[in-house]
């Protein structure tokens, strides 16, 4: 079975992520498109395998297998986790209803390692960019405050939001370059702090729920299996 034929016929989750996702889309915004497919399982009974993930088919869209988003969600990988909660939702079966409404049992203290670290790795970038250029990616900087804002409010309150609501105009500011340099350095250091202190307080768990998890992968294949 071609890879586009299982996005096309199994996808069982699909939504909009990016900007549009995040509430910072402008007229030049792309739509980046994300979902979940459900190989069959008789599939897996012969020696190639599925693929793990399809890029496609069509611009700006990726899709992950179900098995592969599960093991990266529980990891609380932050792309996974996001696309989890996307408030744009443009496809849903009986098995993505299902997956939904487990997001729950992703969320765990470890997002504050992974979302941190992820935040790191691209404050690194945008120092390189000024070392080469002598700015910022701007783009890239309003991103990174805003992923240090989840991750603090997701460890406050347990619950994962997207869109930035308020925050909006100001994130904005810095993607147009409006705002210096060392004031955005103040705000990432600021926000890092917060989200420390708030790890402290978490009423996340200390592991996610991955017997839980492994039990709906579980139920899903077999139900694919049935229908042959």
């Amino acid at each position: 079975m071609r890879s586009a034929d299982l996005v096309r016929d199994h996808t069982v989750y699909a939504c909009v992520m990016g900007s549009r996702a995040f509430g910072l889309a402008t007229d030049g915004s792309d739509t980046d498109r994300r979902g979940v497919f459900l190989a069959p399982t008789p599939l897996f009974w012969r020696f190639e395998k599925p693929p793990t993930h399809v890029e496609g088919p069509g611009e700006e869209r990726f899709s992950w297998e179900l098995e592969r988003f599960l093991e990266l969600a529980l990891r609380a990988n932050p792309n996974i986790l996001e696309c989890l909660h996307s408030p744009l939702v443009e496809h849903l079966d009986d098995t993505g209803r299902e997956l939904l409404s487990l997001r729950g049992a992703f969320l765990s203290r470890q997002v504050h390692a992974t979302f941190t670290g992820y935040a790191l790795g691209q404050r690194r970038k945008l120092d390189a960019d000024i070392r080469t250029t002598g700015a910022p990616r701007w783009k890239h900087a309003m991103h990174l405050l805003r992923l240090l804002g989840s991750a603090r409010d997701l460890l406050r309150t347990g619950e994962l939001r997207l869109d930035v609501g308020e925050e909006r105009e100001s994130l904005l500011a810095v993607k147009r370059g409006e705002v210096p340099w060392p004031e955005i350095e103040a705000r990432m250091a600021r926000l890092a702090d917060e989200t420390d202190a708030a790890l402290l307080r978490t009423p996340l768990p200390v592991e996610p729920d991955e017997p839980r998890v492994a039990d709906f992968l579980y139920r899903a294949r077999r139900a694919s299996a049935a229908r042959v």
